[in-house]
């Protein structure tokens, strides 16, 4: 096979591969999910089974099944706890929302332009605030017709229910045989490629572990900082906004930025006070604390090398493509692609067609 034709073939299965993926996304989904708690749960998986008690040794299965139960008692806590939480701050949020317009164009808008010397004859505060309410109900019976559509169809329940069912399956099952596949996959490299290939696969573990198992850590923390502080301070949308904040933070500054700029707006309509504005800042000033000086350096260290471009990109990209298995997957591809990029950057830094000539020709 020459290397034109190698080369087309090559580009042939990679496109297959793409659209065989597009059209079952929905079925690849749960496996994906699965995979990614598997590879979350390994590491300690394989350190509880180095552990030896007296003379017994915790065996794979014995370890594998100790961290499925932690997972599913997690998994249990935040549909028990966070989950009704979360719903009941929807709800208030719904409630509070057109009060908060009403106030922000009634209030807050001619504030500002009495302090910036910016007037216009032609905006008519309440006229923009009836728009927006407006549109608030149209969202928020939109959303409802939707959620109630979904609870009542049968195919989505039964969906859901065959993914509750099988997700779990799936990932005992990984998490018992992970290392015989990383194994089987490295028995079939093609053993010129083989160092290579291992190198590249090690990089890439390095940033996928960086990100996932550091970088997520940090967003459950500061959400759980943002979400405690503020509502120590009061405020009633205290666990949306931290949480919202936290999940944010995947991009560097994007969640306090945007969680300050909401709790204070949040503090200033619900109090009309200097100090719960003052408490806010303080709140996310604690949280961005910790991360610089302990959450990011001890959890995540310097090993991701994802741009904060590149991950918003990525996100946005593999949810437009593939739906919910695009945003699981993106960062993952991402971090590889940025590897091999890496990687194809330092072998062309050492190509004949990057060093100079010998001969000295400038």
């Amino acid at each position: 096979m020459t290397s034109d034709s190698r080369n087309w073939l090559v580009l042939t299965l990679l496109v297959g591969g793409g659209w065989l993926i597009y059209l079952l996304a929905p079925v690849i989904t749960p496996f994906a999910i699965s995979a990614v708690l598997a590879y979350f749960g390994d590491p300690l998986v394989d350190r509880l089974e180095k552990i030896s008690i007296w003379k017994w040794k915790v065996g794979r299965t014995v370890a594998v099944t100790t961290v499925f139960v932690l997972m599913l008692a997690l998994l249990t806590l935040v549909l028990l706890v966070i989950v009704p939480l979360l719903v009941e701050q929807v709800r208030l949020l719904i409630q509070r929302l057109p009060e908060w317009i009403e106030w922000f164009s009634g209030t807050a808008l001619p504030w500002l332009a009495s302090k910036t010397g910016i007037e216009s004859k032609d905006f008519d505060p309440a006229r923009f605030s009836e728009m927006l309410k407006e549109y608030w109900k149209e969202i928020s019976s939109a959303t409802f017709k939707v959620i109630d559509i979904i609870s009542r169809g049968g195919m989505a329940v039964a969906a859901l229910v065959t993914h509750l069912v099988l997700i779990p399956v799936v990932t005992f099952y990984l998490l018992r045989d992970w290392d015989l596949l990383i194994r089987g996959v490295h028995d079939l490299l093609p053993r010129k490629l083989e160092g290579e290939i291992s190198r590249l696969a090690a990089d890439v573990d390095d940033v996928l572990a960086a990100f996932f198992r550091g970088q997520l850590m940090v967003m459950m923390a500061l959400g759980l900082i943002y979400a405690v502080g503020l509502s120590l301070v009061g405020i009633e949308l205290a666990v949306l906004i931290g949480m919202g904040a936290g999940l944010l933070s995947i991009v560097p500054y994007l969640g306090s930025i945007v969680g300050v700029l909401v709790a204070a707006g949040t503090a200033v309509f619900q109090f009309h006070d200097w100090p719960h504005l003052i408490m806010v800042l303080l709140v996310f000033g604690l949280g961005q604390a910790a991360e610089g000086m302990y959450l990011t350096p001890k959890l995540v260290g310097d090993r991701i090398g994802l741009h904060p471009v590149t991950v918003i990109f990525a996100v946005l990209a593999g949810g437009q493509l593939f739906g919910f298995l695009g945003i699981l997957l993106a960062l993952p591809v991402a971090a590889a692609l940025n590897v091999l990029v890496r990687h194809m950057h330092q072998q062309y830094r050492r190509s004949e067609l990057y060093q100079p000539s010998v001969d000295g020709d400038s």
